[in-house]
């Protein structure tokens, strides 16, 4: 037996929390339900339902579960791979990407030495490939002081605190952070901050929050606002997504 593609099936419920990792074979993670947080050590993603993240191999991240989650996984072996991108990435999952994955799910792994299998993998890598990226994440600073800031706004993206004491509590000045998070992102943090609380707007919606809930939970204070920073952002309407 050569197994060229593993899986896993999960669910994770609200706040479950699945420690810095790394894998040696490629990992498709795909959020069948609910919505997932995944970091790696410059990025953060902020993933709605139906949608996946691809990490390649030796790639650290770790997940959170935003809501129940409803995880499935493919492991796919270095040859496999080879082809497929070797940054991580949000991906839009298509039907027959779907359908793929669930079948795989349901098999458990695919053997290289079973023709059938070893086709169904082939075509599950080529999905992978030609999917659309998608627009859902956030570079992260490395600067402890700009670290703690970031923090402090990614676990509540409304804060409606201004900058200058945000910057205070996180030991800098206001200057120093508007600095910092241009030079380490390549955002102003105005920018930053606004992609910040689309992100989480847009997971809401993949939950089945309301255009208006879903603004005024990521911290805009009208629906017309958020729905054109929204549009701006993604290319299209909060209720689309929804």
């Amino acid at each position: 037996m050569t197994l060229i593609l593993r899986t896993l099936a999960c669910t994770y419920y609200e706040g479950y929390h699945l420690e810095p990792h790394t894998h040696p074979w490629g990992q498709l993670i795909y959020a069948a339900s609910g919505v997932m947080r995944v970091r790696t050590q410059d990025m953060l993603w902020i993933v709605p339902p139906a949608r996946a993240i691809w990490a390649p191999a030796g790639i650290e991240h770790e997940i959170w579960a935003k809501g129940d989650f409803a995880m499935r996984t493919l492991y796919l072996e270095p040859g496999l791979a080879a082809d497929l991108p070797g940054a991580s990435f949000a991906l839009d999952v298509s039907p027959l990407l779907r359908e793929l994955v669930l079948h795989a799910v349901s098999l458990g792994m695919l053997d290289d030495e079973e023709p059938g299998q070893a086709r169904v993998a082939g075509v599950i890598a080529d999905q992978i490939g030609l999917a659309s990226a998608l627009p859902l994440s956030l570079p992260l600073p490395r600067d402890p002081r700009a670290v703690r800031l970031a923090n402090r706004l990614r676990d509540d993206p409304a804060c409606d605190l201004e900058l200058d004491a945000l910057a205070r509590a996180a030991g800098a000045s206001t200057r120093t952070i508007q600095r910092l998070f241009l030079a380490e992102t390549g955002l102003r943090f105005a920018e930053w901050r606004q992609r910040l609380r689309l992100l989480h707007g847009a997971s809401l919606l993949g939950t089945g929050s309301s255009v208006t809930q879903a603004g005024l939970d990521a911290g805009y204070a009208g629906t017309s606002a958020f729905i054109a920073a929204f549009r701006r952002q993604f290319g299209h309407t909060p209720a689309r997504l929804r």
